[in-house]
């Protein structure tokens, strides 16, 4: 398989990103960033599979709109024509190849649900342990892109093993722990940010140490905010002093 030069550049940060230690959440977004730049896709969802509730929940998602997902949990997901199909696969398929593009477009769930956030065009691959899913990729591009193709099939199948290897490290790590998490359900991702935040470091200096971009900063802020149960930066410091004291 043929790489380009950018191509080999994403690949190599996705792989070093997945070969860290992280929570399974974090282990989701992380590489939906990275296969947004990969792919030049627009949108990422990734959902896990509760066999025994029959649906799907966790939800991770990057440019989609939380109103209609929402909606997909309540109502569209147990009216989904392509996910099932795409699931009963098990190997990264292109949604085209379980449904015509035409068909889709028919559809209650294209039109009502995908379409509201501008999804047209899609990929899914599956990460399987055991014969249970423990993480799905979901990933999108708009109407006015060309559709994915083999190449990008190749591409998720080097990934795929890379993440279901990841999830399933987060998962025994979560288990050994009891569930018992000291850090007040904080990613090891989100905890490293808000201990630099309560060392002063501006969320600038604190993106080029851990090498990531401003935005992703501040997303992990926010979520460290609110399971910390602060509202500014100067009650962080604090918060994580508490929990090395507990």
């Amino acid at each position: 398989m043929h790489l380009s030069a950018p191509e080999s550049r994403c690949l190599s940060r996705i792989f070093g990103l997945l070969a860290e230690d992280m929570a399974e959440r974090e282990v989701r977004e992380r590489v939906g960033y990275g296969l947004l730049d990969l792919l030049k896709a627009d949108h990422f969802a990734s959902f896990v599979w509760d066999e025994a509730a029959r649906r799907f929940g966790g939800r991770v998602t990057l440019n989609m709109s939380d109103d209609n997902l929402q909606s997909y949990e309540a109502y569209y997901q147990f009216h989904d024509p392509i996910t099932y199909a795409l699931q009963a696969r098990r190997v990264p398929t292109l949604v085209t190849q379980v449904m015509p593009q035409r068909e889709l477009m028919r559809s209650e769930f294209f039109n009502d649900f995908l379409a509201r956030d501008g999804l047209h065009w899609g990929v899914n691959a599956y990460s399987y342990v055991d014969g249970r899913n423990i993480g799905d990729l979901r990933i999108w591009r708009g109407k006015s892109r060309e559709n994915f193709d083999a190449h990008t099939l190749d591409l998720l199948r080097l990934i795929e093993p890379a993440f279901t290897g990841a999830l399933h490290r987060a998962s025994l790590r979560a288990r050994l722990s009891g569930g018992a998490d000291p850090h007040a359900g904080l990613s090891p991702r989100e905890l490293a940010v808000a201990k630099m935040v309560g060392e002063g470091l501006t969320d600038k200096r604190i993106a080029q140490q851990l090498g990531v971009e401003l935005s992703t900063v501040r997303t992990y802020l926010k979520r460290a905010f609110d399971k910390l149960g602060v509202q500014r930066r100067g009650g962080v410091a604090a918060a994580i002093g508490r929990l090395r004291n507990d």
